[in-house]
């Protein structure tokens, strides 16, 4: 069971990880102590899963042991956020393409023994298949044009029967020209061919012209 909590910030409530190294932030996050546990306020203007939870996203399926295989982790932001919850029984592959962001994230790994850092390109799945095995979830925010079916290979690849994924979708990636709703609309089609649409939110004010898929695998 995720181990998410809600705290009030003022009169803000934000959602908070468990802090898997204590006394440490990764992006100059607030740290709260409760019932004698420290925790991490998820920020949702840095993190764009924190944004669709706050968003009334109704499902968090990542869980203490999870393996989850995070395409476009960049500096690690919200990939430590997921290495909280999945703990140091679970696992979190981090793919990034830039090797400036890679070194971001070896310092958002460090102290994190359940983030592997790949430099990889998250279009050839095949690339890391000797470092990835098959996963509970997908998570991908990667701002490109093909960004579904970037996640829809890869989840052929690695995603287990009934696993989850969870897409970020930049809308002027995917076509600068059109209404944001309308490439929703054909993104949805895509995807709905090979995976089960779970639910389905818009980020703003968090992200312009973001939105945010929860899928699962179908059979």
């Amino acid at each position: 069971m995720s181990e998410l909590r809600w705290v009030e910030v003022g009169n803000r409530r934000r959602p908070a990880t468990p802090n898997l190294t204590p006394g440490r932030r990764v992006y100059g996050e607030e740290l709260v102590v409760l019932e004698g546990r420290e925790y991490r306020i998820w920020d949702p203007f840095r993190s764009k899963l924190a944004a669709a939870l706050l968003k009334g996203l109704k499902e968090l399926p990542i869980d203490r042991g999870f393996r989850v295989l995070y395409l476009g982790a960049a500096s690690g932001t919200t990939a430590s956020h997921v290495s909280d919850l999945v703990g140091p029984e679970g696992l979190v592959y981090c793919v990034e393409f830039s090797a400036r962001s890679l070194r971001d994230l070896l310092i958002s790994c460090a102290g994190r023994k359940n983030m592997i850092p790949l430099l990889a390109d998250a279009r050839t799945p095949e690339s890391y298949r000797l470092l990835v095995g098959e996963v509970d979830l997908i998570y991908e925010d990667v701002a490109q044009p093909d960004q579904s079916e970037i996640l829809l290979r890869n989840a052929e690849v690695y995603l287990k029967r009934g696993g989850h994924a969870m897409l970020a979708l930049k809308a002027r990636a995917v076509n600068v020209a059109a209404k944001p709703e309308e490439v929703y609309r054909e993104e949805r089609k895509k995807l709905e061919q090979k995976m089960e649409i779970v639910d389905f939110r818009t980020l703003e004010p968090f992200e312009k012209d973001h939105a945010f898929f929860l899928l699962r695998a179908k059979g």
